[in-house]
């Protein structure tokens, strides 16, 4: 099966912004071994800025657009050191993907992401894909900005065909009311159809080091099931379920792939 893991910055990193070694170490562990078994895998990666506000020991996520992209330009190093050095412990090979809005909106820019990341799976290596923060800018309806990685990984599973999209978060998955103040929140561990009462149920944004939020993650949801592709939400601190969720089985909120493509 071709997946696309998406992992937030809540599960790579502490609220300090230093990396979380037991999360990132079990994750990439566990990608290694569906990847042993089989599978082609393509992560998507938060990240880059809170482990530059780490690294630079600045106090909090900045506001400014500058620090945030010299943080994102020093978290990057960071991240991609540490991918290399664990998943080398396991032999594989994993190649660094930055992309900006205009690779992903400029038709010809897309074509030839889609043509590198197919050969980079051809070729058994681990495309590890990020917004290239260091040059993105965040303001809204800026052409040249992704905007968050939910969206990103979406368009990725778009574009390399995928059969699942799994987005590691820090929510067990959909729930019927916002489980951190409502205790008789009902998780759904699965939709088929994403109507307008499901999107509703998307609330504001997640951790304070990250940008995503539940309505992001049911638009990335949108956009792949309407390519025929699987979306797991699952809780990232948990990477082990992603066994689960290769092979079918329930494990937070799957939503289903249109069937009729």
């Amino acid at each position: 099966m071709r997946i696309v893991v998406k992992v937030g910055t809540s599960t790579l990193a502490h609220a300090t912004g230093r990396l979380n070694i037991r999360h990132v170490e079990k994750l990439v562990q566990v990608l290694s071994d569906l990847k042993n078994a089989g599978h082609e895998l393509v992560l998507v990666s938060s990240g880059a800025i809170g482990m530059g506000v780490g690294k630079l020991n600045l106090p909090g996520r900045p506001a400014d657009m500058a620090t945030k992209q010299a943080a994102a330009a020093v978290g990057q190093c960071e991240l991609m050191y540490t991918y290399d050095k664990l998943f080398s412990e396991y032999d594989h090979v994993v190649a660094q993907v930055l992309l900006s809005g205009d690779d992903v909106h400029d038709p010809r820019r897309s074509a030839n992401v889609e043509t590198t990341l197919q050969r980079l799976l051809e070729l058994r290596v681990l495309p590890i894909i990020n917004e290239n923060d260091a040059v993105s800018t965040e303001e809204i309806g800026e052409h040249t900005t992704i905007g968050e990685n939910d969206t990103l990984a979406a368009i990725v599973a778009v574009s390399v065909h995928a059969e699942l999209l799994v987005l590691l978060s820090d929510i067990q998955g959909l729930y019927t009311s916002d489980p951190r103040k409502d205790p008789l929140a009902r998780l759904i561990p699965r939709v088929e159809r994403i109507t307008d009462e499901i999107l509703a149920l998307g609330g504001g944004k997640g951790s304070a080091l990250g940008s995503g939020g539940m309505a992001t993650k049911l638009k990335a949801a949108k956009m792949v099931t309407a390519a025929g592709c699987d979306m797991v939400i699952t809780h990232g601190a948990k990477p082990e379920l992603l066994y689960d969720i290769a092979e079918g089985r329930d494990a937070g909120t799957r939503f289903l792939g249109r069937r009729d493509i």
